[in-house]
């Protein structure tokens, strides 16, 4: 439903138009300086908390709740050292929560409408404050983060705060608005389903009713003084993924209210639209472009809201369900964004391959999610479900744009990976991140946990075990033995546990200083799966190189079989690297426990390769 509500609303795409200029854009975007740059994605309201109770539907006072205080210098210094260069502070803007704030003047938010006992950080209640959870002191949230932003810089991190532009949560309530900014929806005509400056959809003469399942219960059915399968709205708004439904299903987002951004119901366009050949043009012009136009109200609204924030020292913003949203607003809001931070780091959540181009080249997105492509085949590989050889496909098929196509394979919305759905085991999952980490120019992106192996076991509530919880107050046990109670030494892992944090250490920190990474790609799977009966479908390499540097990486993605074989380098890469016949040592860069000769003769490169169940080498020639 979501993603078909996503085409009709967003209407006639520009994908032809930018596919067709694809080619010309192609060899500027891969001649452009590359920085290669990891993102650390934590929950903010979990990193901290060192409670063990994990009660289902548990209290924030029984099972207790992270600060912005914990992100202490020597958190933020480990995770730096980690090879960190960008924090992704998730769940910073207030958002619905089942706690009382009346005190600090703060409406008490309905169960009927929330997700979980904590909230959904995807409901934002009020986006120019902080979530009044994460402060000591609630009544000064806004200064206890903005005092983290100055320790986060001080500790040579740059951070990122979501943005959720398509929806917000049901009873949105703008306390803390600046001078002259009006509430979403305060000056609504109600009366009408939709009207251009509107901020919201309605159902005219319908009131909102609770949505209705004998399978789930607000807060697991504990009592609660508003639990009433009641919530006062009149007339109904539209759901946050588009359900027009007075009451919407209990699989909606109906928790939230969809946004209007001058789409009219049928999908047409109620607002100026960016000539096709702003697809290969600046920023700046962009920014010109919109300078003058007449644009709807939301658009000026969260425009505003990105710059507030920009302002407080942010340096940049993960954007929720971007598809969702028409690609010519993010023209408009990110050009003003880069206008005021030319280097802001702009990442969107996108699931459409046939829209990619249009996002990064129309909408002015830095980097957008590589879920659907890499991520889901690296997925189906380690769980024995597909050949690694589509790897090379992927690329291919991403070439023109493979810098701006961020890689994880652990986020806050997917199964963690060493947990039993999904790798195993956080050893499996070292292959996946090591082809993640290396394959091309993009960002790497981990979750927090991620390194010492955290396999999403609990039961909180509303969120449910293979994923932690961002909906329940909840600890998330391997990485509280990494915080031993605070002093983020890793003084209660064990060696197992430790051994995974090296690992990701050695890589994402190489993944930094390595020149290859900013340079060329070409896959040596093909030629190696002719050459070698031997080298079989788990198994996947490639090479990257610069002027400066030559790599080969091989990973094998089998849990239980050890590859040997000889790993062939093809003649097209020996002329590439200008390598004469003779013998080249090349030494294995993560643990420097392996020194190799490749012999090269007749124009071809060769050496004996045996790898482990779930190993990867990182060859550098010397």
């Amino acid at each position: 439903m979501m993603k078909l509500f996503a085409t009709a609303l967003i209407g006639m795409t520009l994908s032809t138009t930018v596919q067709s200029q694809t080619d010309q854009m192609a060899n500027q975007e891969n001649a452009a300086p590359k920085n290669k740059y990891v993102v650390y994605q934590v929950f903010t309201r979990l990193f901290g908390n060192t409670k063990t109770t994990n009660k289902p539907w548990g209290t924030i006072n029984e099972n207790g709740v992270g600060k912005f205080n914990d992100f202490t210098d020597k958190a933020l210094q480990e995770i730096k050292d980690l090879g960190v260069t960008h924090i992704w502070y998730t769940g910073v803007p207030h958002h619905a929560v089942i706690n009382d704030y009346t005190s600090i003047g703060v409406s008490n938010d309905d169960p009927d409408v929330v997700k979980g006992r904590a909230g959904s950080p995807y409901a934002v209640k009020d986006y120019y404050n902080v979530n009044p959870d994460l402060a000591v002191n609630p009544a000064k949230r806004m200064k206890e983060f903005e005092e983290l932003i100055k320790r986060t810089h001080k500790n040579g991190l740059k951070l990122i705060i979501d943005i959720v532009p398509n929806h917000v949560a049901r009873r949105y309530e703008g306390k803390n608005n600046p001078r002259k900014v009006n509430d979403f929806g305060a000056n609504d005509d109600t009366s009408v389903e939709y009207a251009r400056d509107n901020n919201f959809y309605y159902i005219p003469g319908k009131a909102f009713e609770v949505p209705q399942s004998e399978d789930y219960k607000p807060l697991g059915g504990q009592p609660h003084p508003l639990r009433d399968g009641k919530f006062k709205e009149m007339p109904a708004k539209w759901t946050g993924n588009g359900s027009r439904q007075a009451q919407p299903d209990i699989n909606d987002w109906y928790e939230t209210v969809k946004i209007n951004y001058g789409v009219r119901p049928d999908g047409s366009k109620d607002f100026p639209e960016l000539p096709a050949s702003f697809a290969s043009k600046s920023i700046e012009e962009h920014y010109d472009f919109w300078r003058k136009k007449d644009v709807p109200d939301s658009w000026k609204k969260f425009r505003d809201i990105t710059l507030f924030w920009i302002d407080k020292g942010v340096d940049g913003f993960r954007y929720d369900m971007a598809e969702m949203v028409p690609v010519e607003f993010w023209s408009y809001m990110n050009s003003a964004i880069k206008k005021e931070n030319p280097d802001a780091f702009l990442l969107a959540e996108v699931y459409n391959p046939a829209e990619y181009r249009n996002y990064i080249h129309i909408g002015k997105m830095d980097y957008l999610y590589d879920k659907v492509e890499l991520y889901d085949k690296l997925k189906e590989v380690v769980q024995g479900k597909s050949s690694a050889d589509g790897i090379s496909d992927i690329q291919a098929g991403l070439a023109d744009i493979e810098h701006h196509m961020l890689h994880f394979v652990d986020n806050h919305d997917e199964q963690r990976v060493a947990s039993a759905e999904f790798a195993g085991n956080g050893h499996k999952g070292k292959p996946l991140m090591v082809v993640s980490a290396t394959i091309s120019t993009a960002p790497t992106m981990i979750y927090f946990g991620q390194e010492v192996g955290e396999p999403g076991n609990e039961d909180a509530g509303f969120g449910k075990p293979s994923r932690t919880s961002i909906f329940d107050y909840v600890g998330v046990p391997h990485h509280q033995r990494w915080m031993n109670n605070g002093k983020f030494d890793g003084g209660q892992l064990n060696g197992e546990e430790r051994a995974l944090r090296d690992f990701y250490k050695k890589l994402l920190n190489f993944t930094l200083t390595s020149d290859a990474l900013k340079g060329k790609f070409r896959e040596i799977q093909s030629a190696n799966r002719k050459a070698n009966s031997k080298y079989n479908e788990d198994i996947y390499s490639f090479v990257r190189w610069s002027d400066n540097e030559k790599l080969i990486i091989i990973s094998n993605f089998s849990g239980l079989k050890t590859g040997y074989f000889e790993l062939v380098v093809p003649a097209y890469v020996i002329a590439e690297w200008k390598l004469k016949d003779g013998s080249y040592i090349i030494k294995d860069q993560l643990f420097n426990d392996s020194t190799l000769k490749l012999e090269v003769t007749g124009g071809i490169g060769r050496t004996m390769i045996r790898i482990a169940p779930s190993e990867s080498f990182i060859y550098k020639l010397r």
